[in-house]
C-alpha cells in the first residue's frame, strides 16, 4: 500500500523574506494581484509591509480586507466578486489562517464555478481544477495554512465549520517572514502557537501517521516547547523566527495525515461562539490528550514525545505517569504564555453540550483520532474542559 504526501512548490523563510515577492510574481507571469487580508491587519498597517513591496515593484493589485477571524461563506463569495471585477490572475494572502483560508476558498471557486455555493466544498474534495494561484504570507506562527491542503470556512446559517480538504488549493508559494509575525499581540501569538502544538501533537498520534509525518511533527514539538515562551513573552527575534519554522513543519505533516478530536471540538466552539481557533485548541488540548492517553499505543507515543522535550526519565514511567506528565507539560506551556481560559469562558453552557457533541460527531477530523469516541464522550470532554 502506497503513502501519498503533498507539499507546496516553493517557500522562503527569514526576516525580510517578503522582498522576494516581486521577483516571484514576475517570474510566474502574474499581472494583477488580489491581496486578501483582514481589517485589523490592514488598519494596523501590517498588510502595508507587503503592499509597499508591491508598490515599489509597480505591481498592480487591489485589496479585499473584510475577512473575519472565523471566515465565512460570505467572505469567500465577496472575495470572488472583487477578484472577478479586478481581473486578478493570482492571490496574495496576508494574515493568519483566516486570511489564507479565505484566499484558498476564493481560489477554488474562481476556477471551479460549479462550487460557487461554497457549501459543496466541505470535506474531502473532488474539484476538477487547480485553484487560482495563491501566494501566502503568514502573520501568525500557528495555522500553517501556507503549506496545507486544508482550509476552514464557517457556514453561519448552520453554525458549522466546514473543513475543506483539497490538494488543488495548496499555495504555489509560501513566504514565512518573521517581520510580519513580530507585530502580533501577545494573546494572538500565544493562541496560534498553541494551535501549532495541537497540530503537531494530534498529527503525531493520528491513525494515519507515518515515518515522514512523524519526523515533521516531532521536530515541530521540540521547537515549540523550546521557543514559544520567548516568542510570546519577550518578542525574541530568533524565537519568533523558529516558531514560524515550527508551525510550517507541523503543517507539512498534518496536512498529509489529518488531525483528531481536539479540532473536532474546537471547530464547534469557533462556529457557535466565534472563539478564536487557536484559543479553542489550547483550552481543549490537555483534556483530550488525557482521554486519548488511555489507549496504550497513544501513551507510548506520549512517552516518545516526552523523551524529546527533556524528560528522558519517561522511558521508565508507567503509562499513567506518562499521561499525567505529558498533560502537565502542555498545561504549563499554556500558562507560561498566558492562556488560562476554560470552555466556560467561551460562553458555553451545560445545556449546549449535547448540541456541540452532535456537531463534533460529524466533524471531518474525528476519524483520525487514535481512540474511538462517542457522543457521550464528547459531552464529558466538553464538561471536563469547562
Amino acid at each position: 500500500m502506497s503513502t501519498k504526501f503533498v507539499l507546496n512548490e516553493t517557500s522562503y523563510f527569514g526576516k525580510g523574506a517578503r522582498e522576494e515577492l516581486p521577483a516571484e510574481i514576475n517570474d510566474r507571469g502574474f499581472k494583477k494581484i488580489l491581496v486578501v487580508t483582514d481589517k485589523s491587519l490592514y488598519e494596523a498597517k501590517v498588510t502595508e509591509k507587503v503592499t509597499e513591496v508591491l508598490d515599489k515593484a509597480k505591481i498592480e493589485y487591489t485589496v479585499y480586507s473584510e475577512v473575519k477571524p472565523n471566515p465565512t461563506i460570505k467572505n469567500v463569495l465577496d472575495g470572488v466578486k472583487v477578484c472577478k471585477e479586478f481581473g486578478a490572475d493570482a492571490i496574495v494572502a496576508v494574515g493568519g489562517g483566516s486570511s489564507i483560508d479565505t484566499a484558498k476558498g476564493i481560489s477554488i471557486v474562481m476556477t471551479n464555478p460549479d462550487r460557487s455555493d461554497v457549501v459543496s466544498l466541505n470535506g474531502p474534495s473532488n474539484t476538477k481544477n487547480k485553484g487560482l494561484p495563491v501566494i501566502a504570507l503568514p502573520t501568525t506562527a500557528g495555522t500553517a495554512a501556507e503549506v496545507t491542503i486544508n482550509y476552514v470556512i464557517t457556514d453561519e446559517t448552520r453554525e458549522v465549520k466546514m473543513v475543506c480538504v483539497d490538494p488543488h488549493d495548496i499555495p504555489v508559494l509560501a513566504i514565512v517572514d518573521s517581520d510580519l509575525m513580530a507585530s502580533m499581540p501577545k494573546s494572538i501569538a500565544a493562541s496560534t502557537g498553541m494551535d501549532a502544538l495541537t497540530h503537531a501533537v494530534e498529527g503525531y498520534i493520528t491513525k494515519a501517521h507515518n515515518t515522514m509525518s512523524d519526523m515533521f511533527h516531532m521536530k515541530a514539538i521540540e521547537l515549540i516547547f523550546e521557543y514559544l515562551p520567548a516568542a510570546v513573552n519577550e518578542k525574541d527575534e530568533k524565537a519568533i523566527e523558529m516558531m514560524g519554522l515550527a508551525q510550517y513543519i507541523a503543517g507539512m505533516g498534518f496536512s498529509n495525515v489529518g488531525l483528531g478530536i481536539v479540532h473536532s471540538m474546537a471547530h464547534q466552539l469557533g462556529a457557535v461562539y466565534d472563539t478564536p481557533h487557536g484559543l479553542a485548541n489550547a483550552i481543549l488540548l490537555p483534556t483530550v490528550m488525557r482521554f486519548n492517553g488511555e489507549d496504550p499505543a497513544t501513551a507510548q507515543r506520549f512517552r516518545e514525545i516526552l523523551m524529546h522535550i527533556g524528560r528522558q526519565d519517561a522511558e521508565h514511567l508507567n503509562d499513567q505517569d506518562v499521561i499525567n506528565t505529558f498533560v502537565w507539560k502542555i498545561t504549563e506551556l499554556s500558562k507560561a504564555v498566558g492562556i488560562t481560559q476554560t470552555v466556560k469562558d467561551t460562553g458555553c453552557k451545560e445545556e449546549d453540550l449535547s448540541m456541540l457533541a452532535d456537531k463534533a460527531m460529524e466533524d471531518p477530523c474525528k476519524p483520525g483520532n487514535p481512540r474511538e469516541v462517542t457522543k457521550e464522550d464528547f459531552i464529558n470532554l466538553y464538561r471536563t474542559a469547562m
